[in-house]
């Protein structure tokens, strides 16, 4: 049987190419997420490794669609053997039901972990410069100096709750917990 697995990394993401593609590929049943290829935990996933038997092919439409890094598509391509599954990925042709998929797959594996290498390199690089002409990464502060000392003076008098301070001054938990610790450091001279 040809199983199907889609994934999106984001809610706001459509499913429906891969799907069409799994569709128009033959599969009989398709599992989809949507959720960041880096989460191990995938319920789509599970679902499809719960109902694979010997003989079945799973069918994705790009191989970063199972995995993010080379390691993620080994250990997927070693769990797959030990059941005796296939692998197809259309986008790639790449079938492991033969030979040379097999030779095929650990090809483009190896291919496209070094490319998100490439991009991870080259945005760190972009970072440093950046660094390095005084401009800092980040989103902007959501308070002035001057409210960032009301919100630790607040907090540190303990007469309000958190809560009570965040929807005050209309900021989260962790926003007030970083200008907290940002209060706490020692001021450069």
């Amino acid at each position: 049987m040809l199983i199907g697995y889609a994934r999106v990394s984001t809610h706001d993401q459509n499913l429906d190419l891969q799907k069409d593609a799994l569709q128009k590929a033959g599969c009989e049943q398709i599992f989809v997420d949507k959720v960041s290829g880096t989460v191990a935990a995938r319920p789509g996933l599970e679902k499809v490794k719960a109902i694979f038997r010997k003989g079945d092919t799973l069918v994705v439409w790009r191989l970063d669609r199972l995995g993010r890094s080379l390691k993620d598509l080994m250990g997927w391509m070693n769990y797959l053997e030990e059941k005796e599954v296939g692998l197809k990925s259309i986008q790639e042709s790449i079938d492991t039901t033969t030979t040379t998929g097999k030779l095929v797959f650990h090809i483009f594996g190896a291919l496209a972990e070094f490319e998100r290498n490439l991009i991870k390199e080259r945005t760190q690089a972009g970072l440093a410069a950046a660094r390095a002409r005084g401009r800092l990464g980040g989103r902007p502060k959501s308070l002035d100096e001057n409210k960032r000392k009301v919100v630790v003076d607040l907090y540190n008098k303990k007469e309000l709750m958190v809560k009570e301070i965040c929807e005050m001054m209309e900021i989260s938990k962790p926003t007030l917990y970083s200008y907290i610790r940002e209060s706490q450091k020692p001021k450069k001279s």
